[in-house]
């Protein structure tokens, strides 16, 4: 019941700030997927993007999924000496108010493909940002790796991070990845939500 209300306090101010502001929060969210293979993470952080977008239409969502460009591994040279796509992508990620980032749990830790992005950004890209996570996995037992991995790495990066974090095991998708188990719907709706509402009071 505590949590109910707490959560019901949450909706009330968003309410509040929009109205403040004429209903116009100018704020772009990007959605990060950290894979090369598979629908899953990509279907899951878009979720994530869109129930954001059907809360408040003012904000700018995009989804970066990596499957779509040639990140290049870190070997020390200067961003302007890599390829368009690491660049633009880390121009994307510093112009941005806030982020959901996706990883599938491989071996029991994040993406490679994840962690070279994150070699490519400056330690304070992610500070005064709501960082909001999301993990996809084919066992149960990964469902701490966001956690363990992904929340110190983001913490290093100064973000800040909300406490609505999701896992989804593969059980929770149909057999063309999309999002089925409401539970994890629920949990989605609650993540955007603080990623917003969080984000929304620091920019204020």
């Amino acid at each position: 019941m505590l949590l109910y209300l707490i959560f019901w306090k949450v909706i009330q101010e968003i309410n509040i700030i929009n109205q403040k502001h004429g209903g116009m929060i100018y704020m772009k969210l990007i959605g990060l997927s950290g894979s090369l293979i598979g629908e899953k993470t990509p279907k899951l952080v878009s979720e994530v993007l869109n129930q954001a977008k059907h809360m408040n239409p003012n904000i700018e969502i995009e989804l970066i999924d990596l499957r779509n460009y040639r990140v290049e591994f870190v070997d020390g040279r200067p961003l302007t000496s890599y390829n368009s796509d690491t660049q633009m992508i880390v121009r994307k990620i510093l112009e941005a108010d806030c982020f959901v980032i996706g990883t599938p749990i491989y071996q029991a830790s994040i993406t490679g493909v994840l962690k070279n992005l994150f070699d490519h950004l400056p330690t304070n890209v992610f500070e005064s940002k709501i960082v909001g996570i999301v993990t996809t996995g084919g066992s149960n037992k990964h469902f701490l790796v966001g956690e363990n991995q992904l929340k110190p790495i983001l913490s290093f990066f100064k973000s800040i991070i909300p406490s609505n974090n999701v896992f989804a095991h593969s059980s929770c998708f149909d057999k063309d990845s999309n999002l089925i188990d409401e539970d994890i719907i629920n949990r989605v709706r609650r993540l955007a939500k603080e990623i917003l509402f969080f984000q929304e009071r620091i920019n204020d």
